[in-house]
């Protein structure tokens, strides 16, 4: 007998069952469906996704801040991946030691006369073109990645609310238990493809499982034979079960052939976010486009400190305070292409432990919070 889907769980009723278990560990798929061995990556724990969740969403509430508490910050900015880059020190190592040169010798070298003939700058504004380029198609996958995570949760809301109106409680109660646990386990199956996930079964789906009874014992059992850490098939499957729950009510008469079809479209719509989300995963950005920005900048940037120490002066024209200001310049240059580089990379793979990443507690809860309101709604 079912019950709320916060409180005792779903029905136990008999589920279709899935095809024979075969081995699947060892087996590549077709959009990314098995990439990875069991134990690829090492497991967070509940409560340290939670802390990570926390700080995220702290991390979008800094955005309307004062400038000078903006920059009070170094979690969550570029200056934590510029300190972190050898590039960054390679560089200003270089433009140190030509003016400590330059500041313990009298005379002007040959090379000085030799240097103002080059430009530097040329190659600054293609480099400049193509991070840009690259940060506003990432942002674009990023975003667009955003849009299927938002679209899942609107259409469990939408069935949820179908649901509670048009059947019987213990039914809808069934239909939302199913449909929620093929939301994490989308979520969890993400951990198959491309660099992979934080959300594991053990710290994630069975969490919300043990908390909000979505799946019966008997229910995983039946699921038992998919890997959920790297497969999303366990996500299909719940999805097929939601198909079958509605296909059954319409049989027993619950809902007319209207209702069911718009049910199953909402349905549809789920499973074509999820595999929107697992085929932007699957297939980032080109690595020869990557490699061709990070060979640019290996370039760019010890040439450019390079043409900027020879710059700041030599033999009487010399100064510190000179110096100084071109090697903040240097710095800055550095902030700019190696900031801007790593924020489009991290843009890249969403659905990691990254601050900038999306938030997938958020979405996972809130939508359970909807659906619980909805699923409890009374009118008197």
């Amino acid at each position: 007998m079912s019950s709320n889907i916060f409180a005792s769980g779903c029905s136990a009723g008999l589920l279709p069952r899935s095809a024979p278990p075969q081995a699947r560990s060892d087996e590549r798929r077709q959009n990314g469906v098995i990439k990875k061995d069991s134990g690829s990556q090492e497991d967070l724990s509940f409560q340290d996704l939670t802390s990570i969740e926390k700080e995220r969403r702290q991390l979008l509430l800094r955005s309307e801040l004062p400038f000078w508490r903006i920059l009070s910050y170094y979690r969550g900015t570029s200056l934590r991946a510029v300190v972190s880059d050898s590039l960054v020190w390679t560089t200003l190592l270089i433009y140190v030691w030509i003016r400590w040169r330059a500041n313990t010798i009298d005379y002007v070298p040959a090379a000085v006369a030799m240097m103002e003939k080059t430009n530097v700058n040329i190659l600054g504004g293609f480099l400049s073109f193509f991070l840009v380029l690259f940060v506003n198609q990432t942002n674009d996958r990023f975003l667009e990645m955003y849009g299927f995570s938002k679209a899942c949760s609107g259409r469990i809301q939408d069935i949820a609310g179908v649901a509670k109106t048009q059947l019987p409680y213990e039914v809808a109660d069934r239909l939302v238990c199913h449909f929620n646990a093929a939301h994490i386990a989308g979520y969890v199956g993400l951990n198959a493809i491309g660099q992979g996930s934080p959300y594991s079964k053990s710290n994630f789906f069975d969490h919300y499982n043990a908390k909000h009874h979505l799946l019966t014992k008997n229910e995983m059992k039946i699921l038992s034979h998919h890997d959920m850490d790297n497969s999303g098939l366990c996500m299909k499957e719940l999805i097929t079960w939601c198909q079958l729950d509605v296909a059954q009510a319409r049989k027993d008469g619950l809902i007319d052939a209207h209702q069911e079809k718009s049910m199953h479209d909402k349905i549809l719509q789920f499973r074509a976010a999820m595999d929107g989300m697992y085929d932007y995963t699957d297939q980032p950005p080109h690595f020869f486009y990557i490699h061709f920005l990070v060979l640019l900048s290996a370039l760019y940037l010890p040439l450019f400190a390079i043409d900027t120490a020879y710059a700041a002066g030599w033999g009487f024209d010399k100064a510190i305070g000179l110096d100084i200001l071109q090697g903040l310049i240097v710095f800055l240059q550095c902030v700019f292409v190696v900031g801007l580089r790593s924020l489009a990379t991290n843009m890249i793979d969403p659905y990691g432990d990254d601050l900038e990443d999306l938030s997938v507690i958020n979405y996972v809860e809130g939508t359970l919070e909807i659906c619980s309101t909805i699923m409890n709604a009374r009118q008197e």
